[in-house]
């Protein structure tokens, strides 16, 4: 109420002392290039598919089996690859807080040595319990499940073609990079090594 006594007052004094109020018009240009929203737009319709098969009822209100509408392999290859980094994304994460891997130029994850000095609190028993093979076997299932959606994402965009596979992967280290969390290793275009601030 106090707001629309204000604006009506300044409106009022406005229009008594011969002033105008000008027009400001605001327009934000997006920072990300047409190549990004395509790649975003193919990302995020993966997205959803994993969301429809994971919502999707195995059984109808009579109780009858339902079988899922079918998918090509390459549909499934990649829902399967959405599903893998999901499922390890605690332990990426996990693994980003340690030092022990960082985001790569080309969309990948990369190792680093599995030190365990300086671990937070927080995480003692989680980098205490991780063994060298187990941690190499998480990290080739995601960097595996990544590739597999950029791949998928080259398919699914008709002006795109493998011969694009290095922008797809620098667009992919790129928002890798913009979602980063301070402290966390990635690596420039041109193959140096940073802690983002």
């Amino acid at each position: 109420m106090k707001r629309l006594i204000l604006s009506v007052a300044l409106a009022a004094i406005a229009t008594l002392t011969g002033c105008t109020l000008a027009e400001v018009k605001v327009n934000v240009a997006s920072e990300r290039t047409s190549l990004e929203n395509q790649i975003l737009g193919s990302y995020n319709s993966l997205s959803e598919e994993t969301l429809l098969v994971a919502s999707v009822r195995g059984v109808d209100p009579l109780g009858r089996i339902q079988t899922p509408p079918p998918k090509s392999r390459e549909q499934q290859d990649a829902i399967t690859a959405m599903q893998v980094v999901s499922f390890h994304a605690d332990d990426v994460d996990a693994f980003k807080r340690l030092g022990w891997v960082g985001e790569g130029n080309q969309g990948l994850l990369t190792a680093f040595p599995l030190t365990r000095d300086k671990t937070p609190e927080d995480l003692k028993d989680f980098a205490a319990r991780y063994p060298q093979n187990e941690f190499a076997s998480v990290l080739a299932e995601v960097n595996h499940a990544r590739d597999t959606i950029m791949r998928r994402a080259i398919e699914t965009n008709a002006s795109l073609t493998q011969a694009d596979l290095p922008k797809v992967r620098a667009v992919f280290a790129k928002l890798a990079a913009d979602t980063a969390k301070p402290g966390e290793k990635l690596q420039a275009a041109n193959g140096t090594w940073t802690v983002k601030k």
